[in-house]
């Protein structure tokens, strides 16, 4: 049987990766609805490609070049902050949320509130939005289907099983690019360096966020609110290949672990074919010929993210949203040259403690006025502090 989808974000490596299934799987999706920031040209010739009845950008300045690029495919064109809402609201049978950034909190809510079953890839979602985001699910029957490697690992490894019976969730991480660096070492480390992640392809962000370990630190934020077992039941272990991608122990000590190829069609596709599987173009996980696996315990002295990050979910309130925030500041302001390396998780420190009495936000339009507010206060701390 057919289904429907509508796709947030189809022009970034997510929707790339989402829409490559979906080309090998034309008989099982009908695209119902893409958006983009801008990229018209590429969005249009994706709405078009895929029949989509509905593309959208959320940049309303590049909806006359969107229109022009759709010509007279049929396709309705709309832009807009608006218009991106209403998408996401779309009756579809899967809403995969892909949009980077705090500009993807409203749209997932929108999908949320119709009840509908969402493949989250937004991370400021959970992070900077998560204790709203999980009672708005609850409240309206949706299904959160988690669409981060380790995340969908772990959502894999507990099904079937009662959440009172597990023991200890283990996130894994791959290190990062400088994972055996010394701290004097670390503190020279270029933008270059720390992009060169030795296991996935990604972006210049998140890779930083590999590099420091606040990629790690913002799934920690994440797998509270979707796997609500308590803090002292979430970990992580250092695991350089990245092959086991997260791992769920239970109180008679058995341990399930998720295993894969480090490519996000596989976590995407258990997604996509949720309750059940499909097929993807991986080659199988050859064992033998990795030969070894091994685990580290993560050392905080050097990457302090993931001990900010279990400071921030203890503090509560807008402390997630604040760190979120304040992360981005300063990995934009080292990947421009201005701070160095272990200056990064220092701002995101400093910012937290001048922003530790901060309510927990009771709207969207909260969560963004914090997130706002974290910024101008990293920023003013990026001017008027020695961090380089």
């Amino acid at each position: 049987m057919t289904r429907t989808l509508t796709l947030l974000g189809a022009t970034g490596s997510i929707g790339a990766s989402t829409l490559d299934l979906v080309r090998r799987n034309r008989d099982a999706w009908q695209i119902d609805a893409l958006t983009a920031h801008c990229s018209a040209a590429e969005l249009a010739a994706l709405a078009i490609e895929f029949g989509a009845k509905l593309a959208v950008v959320s940049d309303e300045s590049c909806l006359p070049e969107l229109r022009d690029a759709l010509g007279s495919s049929g396709i309705e064109a709309a832009g807009g902050r608006a218009a991106l809402v209403e998408a996401a609201a779309r009756p579809v049978d899967m809403t995969v949320a892909a949009i980077v950034g705090c500009a993807g909190l409203a749209p997932v809510m929108a999908a949320i509130e119709r009840g509908g079953t969402i493949a989250l890839a937004n991370k400021e979602a959970l992070v900077s939005a998560g204790e709203m985001m999980m009672e708005a699910v609850s409240k309206h029957g949706a299904t959160l289907l988690p669409t981060d490697s380790e995340h969908n690992a772990i959502f894999q490894c507990l099904s079937g099983n009662r959440m009172s019976d597990v023991a200890k969730i283990t996130l894994t991480a791959s290190g990062g690019p400088l994972r055996t660096w010394s701290a004097e070492r670390l503190h020279a480390a270029t933008p270059a360096e720390a992009v060169a992640h030795p296991n996935w392809s990604m972006g210049a962000k998140i890779s930083v966020d590999s590099a420091t370990m606040m990629n790690k630190g913002l799934e920690y934020i994440e797998a509270y609110h979707l796997f609500p077992v308590g803090l002292e039941k979430l970990g992580i272990v250092i695991h350089p290949q990245s092959v086991i991608h997260s791992m769920v122990e239970f109180r008679d000590r058995s341990t399930l672990a998720q295993l894969g190829p480090s490519d996000m069609r596989v976590p995407i596709a258990s997604c996509l074919a949720w309750p059940r599987r499909m097929d993807t173009p991986m080659p199988a996980l050859d064992l033998a010929a990795i030969g070894e696996l091994t685990f580290f315990p993560p050392d905080e002295t050097r990457f302090p993210a993931t001990r900010l990050a279990r400071e921030a979910i203890r503090a509560g309130g807008s402390a997630p949203a604040i760190l979120n925030a304040a992360n981005e500041i300063a990995v934009a302001a080292f990947l421009a040259g201005q701070i160095r390396f272990t200056r990064i998780a220092a701002l995101v420190e400093e910012t937290l403690a001048r922003s530790n009495d901060a309510p927990r936000p009771a709207s969207l339009d909260e969560v963004l006025a914090v997130d706002q507010s974290a910024r101008l206060q990293a920023r003013s701390l990026l001017e008027t502090n020695a961090l380089v």
